[in-house]
């Protein structure tokens, strides 16, 4: 069970150990009165729950000061969707507006179904909320024993994380920690009952949720996680937001939360670029690109060079086409958007600027153009005049591939030069939202540029 088992006999320790502060003694027996004047709120979910009253008031204590005009999993107002992790909970209206938003935030947290509410565990789930970074400096958490002989000085050490991944060891926290506030709670209700584990043996909700939150863990360090995160199995803040992060880097809903979609694109990003099918791909992208060579090197409306085969070229650019279409589907990455200025019309304008640029360089002819091949002016149409359809679908599909294949072991060096091209230049260039809607559109452009030289009796070439 992970950090439980390495930190339950600390905690059974300290609960033994933990003794309030005398100077803080009427502040804390003050705070403990506010949770058990909403109990017969919190008693409401625990009832759809199980999770104890007491722990839903402390929760809510840490969270927002018991104000119940808020979310209990950050504090946010329930009237909105939470901007902060977790994002986009609610809004939660109406009489229950509370009562759901709890629900809702302890079902994330795994807590729901829960039956082990022995001391070592409800330190542990406490301590989850903010994280488990005061272990490794020494430092009792104060989030638990703040207000306690435990924390801070003349009897122990202070310390606290002022800012994210900032500790100050020299900073004494002045907030009240929620095991002190549990034990004064304990001497007002009698009720209360919390002792050795009461629940069944076996993993726990959370237990069962922190294998999957390792593997997500694992799996965005893997992808550049940036601080790394670490592979404890508990969702914290730091792991949430590098979530979040990744969320908005590949076009998804920005929750902070491993949803069925966030984890597909995860998996899709984790599988190895070259897999069974990779050296039939190589294959047919080396017979794409001697294809695209073929069109491109030779002028307007004459024949291909003896030494290549037109026929079997372009009869074989669309089985190559077909081949690869399911392994677009299987390897395609998402490429971080970046923010260039200008309208998108100006963006496509770049675009095709570039394009033409790397792959036509003086390829200019003088026959005028049809609306279609003049579209975008006559320097840029004529750039373009014949090759659109092959630039158009080997770079859709060049696009997605060769960035993960360049680096697979046995790609020639071209494919690897190409590669490494693509997946340098289209983020550089902010084109990379518009980099496969721009191959796509240049192809369906070819094939009206080819029924507007139909119409105008113009001979065309095999593949536009």
């Amino acid at each position: 069970m992970g950090l439980f088992d390495e930190y339950k006999e600390g905690y059974e320790r300290n609960w033994e150990r933990l003794e309030i502060r005398s100077n803080r003694a009427s502040v804390v027996k003050k705070e403990a009165k506010r949770i058990l004047d909403g109990k017969t709120i919190y008693a409401q979910i625990e009832s759809r729950t199980g999770v104890p009253w007491w722990f839903v008031g402390l929760c809510h204590y840490r969270e927002s000061s018991l104000n119940f005009g808020t979310y209990l999993g950050n504090g946010q107002p329930l009237g909105q969707r939470t901007t902060i992790v977790p994002k986009g909970r609610g809004p939660f209206t109406g009489p229950n507006a509370f009562v759901d938003g709890a629900l809702d935030a302890l079902r994330l947290e795994g807590f729901v179904g829960a039956s082990d509410w022995g001391i070592a565990r409800t330190l542990f789930r406490l301590e989850g909320f903010n994280g488990f970074g005061y272990h490794g400096k020494g430092v009792n958490s104060p989030y638990l024993y703040g207000g306690s002989t435990l924390y801070g000085p003349p009897e122990a050490r202070a310390g606290k994380y002022v800012k994210d991944h900032v500790f100050d060891p020299n900073f004494a926290d002045t907030q009240l920690g929620t095991a002190v506030i549990l034990k004064a709670l304990l001497s007002l209700d009698p009720t209360i009952s919390i002792g050795s584990n009461g629940g069944s043996p076996g993993l726990e909700p959370d237990d069962e949720m922190a294998k999957d939150v390792v593997w997500l863990q694992h799996s965005l360090n893997a992808l550049g996680a940036d601080p790394q995160l670490v592979e404890d199995g508990r969702s914290g803040p730091l792991t949430r937001t590098a979530l979040s992060r990744f969320q908005q880097q590949n076009g998804l809903d920005d929750t902070g939360l491993a949803d069925p979609l966030t984890i597909a694109a995860i998996d899709r990003q984790l599988q190895p670029s070259s897999d069974g099918a990779a050296s039939d791909i190589r294959e047919k992208l080396e017979s794409l690109q001697a294809a695209i060579r073929a069109l491109t090197d030779r002028s307007d409306k004459v024949p291909s060079p003896v030494h290549v085969n037109t026929v079997g070229v372009n009869s074989d650019l669309a089985g190559i086409v077909s081949a690869l279409g399911g392994a677009v589907q299987r390897v395609a990455n998402t490429v971080p958007p970046v923010n260039q200025g200008g309208s998108q019309q100006d963006r496509l304008r770049r675009a095709i600027d570039l394009v033409s640029a790397i792959l036509l360089p003086g390829q200019a002819k003088d026959a005028p153009l049809g609306p279609v091949n003049g579209a975008l002016g006559q320097t840029i149409g004529n750039l373009l005049d014949g090759k659109k359809s092959a630039i158009g679908i080997g770079g859709a599909i060049i696009t997605q591939l060769l960035s993960k294949l360049a680096t697979s072991p046995g790609v020639s060096g071209d494919l690897t030069a190409v590669g490494t091209a693509v997946s340098n230049i289209t983020p550089a260039m902010g084109l990379s939202p518009f980099a496969m809607p721009l191959f796509l559109g240049l192809a369906a452009w070819g094939f009206l540029g080819k029924l507007e030289k139909w119409n105008q009796g113009m001979p065309t070439i095999p593949l536009d």
